[in-house]
């Protein structure tokens, strides 16, 4: 039902109101400039801003002042093991791939477009590592099949964004044209299966800092008095959302971050299941955070790594595109917040179907 909304509501939304024909929004590549995006504007970029800024400020404060509290969050905590033979091959693939990705050997002009998954495969390989040497266990070994299944989830989650993002155009790729409608959903649905792999191992290596628990395992208690209530109310102004997202996309494209995490986490609430933000009623928000900020980072490298590569993507975002770092706008930074957590979520259902066909068969998790 969650997959049935977010693909339909939009595609109604156009065929309703939009004076374009449907199949502009199933374009491979996506092509720029169909939508007249908004200027820059000054009110509208300090609104959001502030926006943000009122959001992070509780869980920025509390942060610090744990830091500054807590001097045992300063101690080195000694390594339970050396890092891994395999965690030196991972830097040694994502050190190659970075060379091979920002410079333009004539020898390797045929392979260039294709060294953005080799990115990924090592980072991943290198933060297991880093877990591993932190914890003496990692996600990649310690959960094979489960990580495996992250792939395969992991391309089909971001081919919703980018569905999505048909209806509002606020990235689009360039110089992708030599791979052709077939090759270039091919190459993507490669490099969108690293996404999810990526954001979990990075937030289970932020789990094992002492400091998110300190932090964030006992801090603000949200209980809602009637949440099946308050769950059919988002959910009804999420689908509002959606179904208007072609018609007014200037204004409503923030919600193509927010939507899926809140069409899946009011199903969930309104069918009596445990749910993302269910440990917030009892003040855990660790988890949270380090999904959050496990995206952030992710998004940095994202960022930082399309930059000069050959095949790359490029932004439109309205109102605030400006300050941007790398081709990002700054504000454009904070929707990497709501899809970690859409990250977990998907995860988090991966596993449950995982573990649930496991106990069929009789088999462990």
């Amino acid at each position: 039902m969650a997959a049935a909304l977010l693909l339909g509501l939009p595609l109604l939304g156009a065929w309703g109101f939009v004076d374009a024909p449907l199949r502009v929004y199933f374009d491979f590549p996506p092509k720029p400039g169909r939508i007249d995006h908004a200027p820059f504007s000054w009110p509208v970029f300090l609104l959001l801003a502030l926006l943000i800024a009122a959001c992070l400020t509780p869980f920025i404060a509390r942060g610090i002042g744990v830091l500054l509290q807590n001097r045992k969050l300063h101690a080195k905590a000694k390594p339970l093991e050396r890092f891994p033979a395999w965690g030196h091959a991972g830097l040694l693939i994502c050190a190659a791939a970075w060379i091979l990705a920002w410079s333009r050997f004539s020898w390797f002009a045929p392979w260039q477009p294709y060294t953005f998954p080799f990115l990924w495969l090592g980072y991943i390989i290198v933060v297991n590592a880093l877990c591993q040497r932190r914890t003496s266990t990692c996600r990649m070994l310690a959960q094979p099949r489960f990580f495996a299944l992250l792939f395969l989830a992991s391309a089909v989650f971001w081919w919703f964004f980018e569905y999505l993002n048909r209806f509002v155009l606020n990235w689009y790729y360039v110089d992708v044209d030599m791979f052709g409608p077939a090759g270039y959903i091919f190459y993507a649905t490669i490099c969108f299966s690293t996404v999810l792999p990526a954001v979990w191992s990075t937030a289970d290596l932020l789990a094992s800092y002492p400091f998110f628990r300190h932090a964030f395992g006992d801090f603000i208690r949200i209980r809602p008095q009637h949440p099946g209530l308050a769950a059919g109310a988002v959910l009804t102004a999420a689908g509002a959302g959606l179904f208007l997202l072609p018609v007014y996309p200037n204004w409503l494209f923030p919600l193509l971050w927010v939507s899926p995490l809140l069409v899946i986490v009011c199903f969930q609430t309104l069918a009596g299941r445990p749910q993302l933000f269910s440990p917030v009623a009892r003040g855990q928000w660790q988890r949270l955070v380090c999904f959050a900020t496990a995206a952030l980072i992710c998004g940095f490298f994202w960022e930082m790594w399309n930059f000069y590569s050959l095949a790359r993507w490029e932004y439109s975002i309205p109102f605030v595109h400006g300050f941007e770092v790398f081709e990002m706008p700054l504000p454009g930074y904070a929707g990497y917040l709501p899809f970690g957590l859409e990250c977990a979520a998907v995860g988090d259902i991966v596993k449950g179907q995982l573990f649930t066909k496991a106990s069929r068969f009789g088999k462990a998790g």
